[in-house]
Formats: structure tokens, C-alpha cells, sequence
């Protein structure tokens, strides 16, 4: 064990820290990812567009097939009580919609996906 005195913001805290070998190292489980990972759309299918961040769909304003121009509102999410506009990066046609209103959304999650 080594013992550090680290400083964040002013204030000094003692962090202890284990040392290891490499085959301890080796045998360590590997952490958790934290957030889910982004559902990406199949070659060809388009670009898939995700949640920025949890929250519950209030409206979904496209369907499969609509022509989106960039800028466009696709959809909003309501997050911290707050309403989130969810736009087209591009001008594209809409080739799905993943959600419906009142769906709840974790961050990376696919919400549509643009052609």
C-alpha cells in the first residue's frame, strides 16, 4: 500500500493505493461501462440519431418515410423537467422511428434514423 496526499480544490485529502503485479493486474475484473453504448444503424441503412440524454419522449414529430430538412425538429425529450428538441443533423428522409411519446430513453439510445 502507498499512501498520497492529493489536493482538489483547495481542499487536502489521504488517498491509499494498492499496489499490484502485472498477474494480479491481469486477473482484476474489467469495470462496467457506464453508459450504454449507442445503437448504430446497419451499412446502409442511414444515420442513426440517439438520446443525448435520459429522459421520456414527449412528442415525436416524423414518421418513417418524411423528408427532414437540417434543423428540423424530429422529436422532443423532456429531461429534468425540461423540453429538449431533438434535430435533424442533415437533410435526410426519415428510414425508422425507434420511439413513441411517453417511451422513456436512456443516454444512447436510438431515437430515429435518417437515410
Amino acid at each position: 500500500m502507498k499512501k498520497y496526499r492529493v489536493n482538489v480544490n483547495g481542499n487536502m485529502y489521504e488517498v491509499t493505493l494498492e499496489v499490484i503485479d502485472g498477474e494480479q493486474a491481469a486477473a482484476a475484473p474489467a469495470p462496467a461501462a457506464t453508459a450504454p453504448a449507442a445503437a448504430p444503424a446497419a451499412p446502409g441503412e442511414g444515420e442513426a440519431i440517439c438520446a443525448p440524454m435520459p429522459g421520456n419522449i414527449l412528442s415525436v414529430n416524423v414518421q418513417a418515410g418524411n423528408a427532414v430538412k437540417k434543423g428540423q425538429v424530429l422529436m422532443v425529450l423532456e429531461a429534468m423537467k425540461m423540453e429538449n428538441e431533438i434535430m435533424a443533423p442533415r437533410d435526410g428522409t426519415v428510414a425508422s422511428v425507434q420511439v413513441a411519446p411517453g417511451a422513456a430513453v436512456e443516454t444512447g439510445a436510438c431515437l430515429c434514423v435518417l437515410a
